[in-house]
C-alpha cells in the first residue's frame, strides 16, 4: 500500500477548527491550546502546502479560495473519524444532548452556554451538530433547534416552540462594500454565494421587495453549510444571504458588513421536543432558550426597499 503523503494531523485540525469558527482565539480555545499554538500550526501548514492557506489583517484573519476547499473537506473527515472513535461508558449524569443547526450552535449558541451551565450547573449539555432530521430516541437527542418555515414539513411527531425571530440580509466583505455604492440591484448582480443546506436563501429575501426574479448575478458559488459561505463572503468572494443570528458577531468585528440592513424572514427559530414529554432538563433549556431569544436585539432594518431599476 503506498504511503499517505499527509501534511501534520494537529496542522489539520489546527486550520479545521479555524475555518469553522473564523478566528484563532476561538479555534485555540477549542483546542485548549493558545492563540499562538493555532497560528504556527496554520503557518506550518501552509509552509508544507506552498499555498497560502488565509490572508488580510491579523484582526480580521480569512481563509483564502485554497484554504476554504481544504476547509470543507477536513471537517466532514473529521466528523466521520470522532464518530467511529469508541466511547467509555459515561459516568455520572446523563448530558442533555441538543441537536442543533452547525453554524447557529458556533455563533449564537455556544457563545451564550456558559450562563445556562452557571444557572444549572448539574445539568451538563452535549451539542451535536447537524442540519438534517432526527429521530429523538434513535439518535439519543432531548432536544433539536432548527429553522422552521411555514412550508416546512414535519415528518414525526414533536412539539415546536418558537423561540426568536428571524431576520435575514446581504452580508460581504468590508472591502467589497467600499468598492462602489451599494443599492438593491447591485447587490443583486454581485457574484452570490450559496448553501446547500438552505439553497432559496435568495428567493426568500427577495420576497421582503415583492421581487420575482431576482437579476442574475455575475456568478454562483456553492458551499456545503453556511459557515463556509460566510467565510467566502468575508474574503471578497462575494455577497450572501445571512442570517441575523449567525452573522451578528462578525458584523460586531469587522469581519463583514450588512450594507442593506436587515429584513424579516419568513422562518423562525425553534425548539423542538419530544410528543411524549420532554426530560425536566429539556424543559429548563427551553425556557432558557426562550428568554436568550428574547434578550437578543434585533438587527438595524434595510436600507433599502426599493426594486432593482427604481
Amino acid at each position: 500500500m503506498a504511503r499517505r503523503q499527509l501534511p501534520s494531523l494537529n496542522a489539520l485540525r489546527a486550520f479545521e477548527a479555524f475555518g469553522r469558527h473564523g478566528r484563532m482565539t476561538l479555534a485555540a480555545d477549542e483546542l485548549c491550546v493558545t492563540h499562538g499554538a493555532v497560528s504556527r500550526q496554520i503557518r506550518q501548514l501552509e509552509e508544507h502546502l506552498s499555498v497560502p492557506l488565509t490572508e488580510g489583517p491579523r484582526s480580521r484573519l480569512r481563509m483564502t479560495e485554497a484554504g476554504l476547499k481544504l476547509a470543507q473537506a477536513l471537517s466532514p473527515a473529521f466528523d466521520q473519524i470522532e464518530a467511529a472513535v469508541p466511547r467509555p461508558i459515561e459516568a455520572g449524569p446523563r448530558p442533555l444532548v441538543v441537536s442543533c443547526l452547525p453554524t447557529f450552535a458556533m455563533k449564537w449558541l455556544i457563545p451564550r452556554l456558559p450562563s445556562f451551565q452557571a444557572a444549572y450547573p448539574d445539568i451538563p449539555v452535549r451539542v451535536a451538530e447537524s442540519n438534517g432530521p432526527f429521530d429523538f430516541k434513535a439518535d439519543g437527542i432531548d432536544l433539536a433547534i432548527r429553522m422552521r418555515t411555514p412550508e416546512t414539513v414535519v415528518t414525526y411527531d414533536s412539539v415546536v416552540t418558537p423561540f426568536m425571530e428571524h431576520f435575514h440580509g446581504p452580508v460581504m466583505s468590508p472591502e467589497r462594500a467600499a468598492a462602489e455604492p451599494m443599492t438593491l440591484e447591485r447587490v443583486c448582480a454581485m457574484p452570490r454565494l450559496l448553501t446547500r443546506t438552505f439553497m432559496e436563501s435568495w428567493s426568500d429575501w427577495a420576497r421582503n421587495f415583492e421581487l420575482d426574479h431576482l437579476p442574475p448575478p455575475v456568478s454562483e458559488q456553492e458551499f456545503d453549510h453556511y459557515f463556509y459561505m460566510l467565510e467566502a463572503a468575508a474574503a471578497g468572494l462575494g455577497v450572501a444571504i445571512g442570517p441575523w443570528a449567525f452573522v451578528q458577531r462578525d458584523l460586531a468585528s469587522g469581519r463583514l458588513v450588512a450594507p442593506l440592513g436587515f429584513t424579516p424572514g419568513r422562518a423562525k427559530i425553534v425548539a423542538v421536543t419530544p410528543p411524549d414529554g420532554a426530560t425536566d432538563a429539556a424543559v429548563l433549556f427551553r425556557d432558557w432558550l426562550l428568554a436568550e431569544g428574547a434578550s437578543t436585539p434585533h438587527p438595524p432594518e434595510a436600507a433599502c426597499d426599493s426594486r432593482p431599476g427604481r
